[in-house]
């Protein structure tokens, strides 16, 4: 009797291993089918990739005029660099995925377990790809491995605001932030001058005097105020109280030496500004004169980074005024030689750098009446170039056009509730080509003002100005090497090289961000000994620099968009497929 259920029980259990079993080699041959597919797919992709690159790389060198010969020489990126790069720039040539990656990063760092593997594949890969490391130390054998090639730094301990914060969110938590979290902004500043002794250390070694330092710091103010809630208030205040002048500017107008008069005063009428924000405005002050003190003394270029349109007004002011103070320049003595003032003939000149966005509609005006305010006070005028890195957030913040906006491309947190422009249209140009047409016209007016001051200066004093262009666009690039050598200030050899000499390069430099761009035109100036592209590094914690990692893939996606992603891809794949097969 119990025998035959024995075997019907043998036999159940027969089958039933029989059938996981069978479902365990159908899951198998599915995996094989998938991964061999999307090994197949993943090959064709890059197979394509770099047969495009190496087209581009030929049709270049044939058609294009702007290469030189050694555009085809591989360039000093090791397999695993270069595969990275592929990786990272695939990724970003896919609109989709950059728009999700923020809710994709806080899904998976919301699971225990995931966190520590998500943070650890955004290292391997974005983090690697655009960051110089934790600290400022750790950032050093990039910067010699770039020194090597003949390339700068500009070093930024790149802590930003968070969008949030921005957005005027944290107003009440700030109100009850305790004096550990208060201080946070004055590990910034402790930061910023520990970097900046990393730097002339760095320099100290290859450079004597003032020339041919190519080591600089860039700093953002909203990372060393408390709140920068109160940078937007008294850029509210500046906006509302500055008087009017003859050539109005675009918001967000032209910064004024009277600007900063209000930090004397005990307090201030109206309710934009309490007494408490005048004492954070204070010590921003007072710490931004530690910093270019320490700058001056080091031998280190400093850049104020613009930033969004609503703190600009008050990043402008305190720059205008650093810039007044620490860019000095030395007299002319009746025998029309420079008054040296013991070691002021050796000083760093520009020491700060403004920036000036292109994108922004008030730049060609703002950029010349800043030329001729330094002219005519006498201190060096230091410029930083850029396109703009805030285009999306600036369209949904202005209410004309936040309705319309392609708010995919900015944070959920910025409104229309941070605009404090009171004019009609946004302070933005709309349209990329518009961006692009303003910057190549401040280009030109900034290498007439070159070619004045090196006529008339020359190398025996500090320039009256400098120059930093920053520019991942090939035709701007090509458009500075034309003005260059249109106005005498760079010539060409039989093989079409570019080079100037020290005066020029101490003038002129060209920025671009580090893990962006490798793959640009190599028929560029080439100063005797100075480095005249130099490199956007940042370095910090990952925790810290989430915020830079997260507006560096949009602007892959925008400011650097039009397929720019996609060219980085192809080079990458390009020489990894030379690499490989020769």
């Amino acid at each position: 009797m119990h025998a035959p259920l024995r075997g019907r029980t043998l036999a159940s259990s027969s089958a039933a291993g029989g059938s996981i079993k069978q479902r365990f080699w159908t899951l198998r041959r599915i995996t094989t089918i998938g991964l061999t597919s999307g090994a197949i797919l993943g090959t064709a992709v890059f197979t394509y990739d770099a047969r495009a690159g190496l087209s581009a790389v030929s049709h270049r060198q044939r058609h294009g005029g702007s290469m030189s010969a050694d555009a085809a020489k591989p360039s000093a990126s090791s397999v695993s660099e270069l595969l990275r790069a592929y990786v990272v720039f695939s990724f970003c040539s896919v609109p989709a995925l950059v728009d999700w990656a923020p809710s994709i990063l806080a899904a998976l760092s919301a699971v225990p377990g995931l966190k520590q593997l998500t943070e650890a594949v955004v290292r391997a890969t974005f983090f690697n790809q655009f960051v110089g490391g934790n600290t400022a130390e750790d950032a050093l054998p990039l910067i010699e491995s770039l020194r090597a090639r003949n390339t700068g730094c500009l070093f930024a301990y790149s802590v930003e605001v968070d969008e949030a914060e921005a957005s005027g969110s944290r107003k009440e938590q700030a109100k009850s932030t305790s004096r550990d979290e208060i201080a946070v902004h004055k590990q910034v500043v402790q930061e910023t001058l520990h970097c900046i002794d990393v730097a002339a250390d760095f320099e100290d070694k290859r450079t004597h005097g003032r020339n041919g330092r190519r080591t600089w710091v860039a700093i953002k103010l909203s990372a060393m105020v408390p709140d920068a809630e109160i940078l937007r208030k008294f850029s509210k205040y500046l906006v509302d109280t500055r008087p009017g002048t003859r050539h109005p500017v675009a918001f967000p107008g032209c910064p004024l030496p009277s600007d900063l008069d209000v930090l004397s005063a005990r307090q201030v009428t109206g309710d934009l500004l309490t007494s408490i924000d005048l004492e954070a405005l204070r010590e921003l002050r007072e710490d931004l004169v530690s910093i270019c003190n320490r700058a001056k003394e080091r031998g280190v270029r400093l850049i104020f980074d613009a930033e969004y349109s609503w703190y600009e007004p008050a990043i402008d002011a305190f720059t205008l005024d650093m810039m007044r103070t620490f860019n000095k320049l030395p007299k002319k003595s009746w025998f029309g030689s420079f008054i040296k003032g013991g070691q002021q003939a050796q000083e760093l000149q520009p020491l700060v750098y403004a920036t000036y966005q292109a994108y922004l509609r008030r730049t060609p005006e703002y950029l010349g009446q800043s030329i001729a305010a330094s002219r005519h006070e006498g201190y060096s005028l230091g410029v930083k170039l850029v396109r703009g890195a805030y285009h999306p957030h600036e369209l949904v913040a202005h209410p004309s056009t936040s309705a319309n906006a392609d708010t995919s491309m900015a944070s959920p947190s910025v409104s229309t509730s941070l605009s404090i422009s009171p004019d009609p249209v946004p302070p933005v140009w709309t349209s990329k080509a518009e961006t692009d047409e303003r910057y190549n016209a401040c280009v030109k007016v900034l290498l007439e003002a070159v070619q004045e001051d090196v006529r008339t200066r020359g190398s025996e004093a500090p320039p009256a100005i400098g120059v930093l262009f920053g520019t991942h666009n090939w035709d701007s690039v090509n458009l500075i090497i034309e003005e260059l050598t249109r106005r005498g200030l760079a010539t060409a050899d039989e093989r079409g090289r570019i080079s100037v000499g020290e005066a020029v390069a101490e003038r002129v430099t060209v920025g671009q961000l580090y893990g962006c761009g490798a793959g640009g035109p190599s028929r560029r100036p080439r100063p005797r000994s100075v480095p005249f592209v130099i490199k956007y590094i940042p370095y910090g914690h990952l925790s810290e620099i989430m915020p830079y990692l997260g507006r560096r893939a949009i602007e892959n996606k925008s400011v650097l968009g039009n397929g720019a992603a996609a060219q980085e891809r192809r080079r990458a794949a390009a020489e990894l497929w030379t690499r490989m097969f020769g």
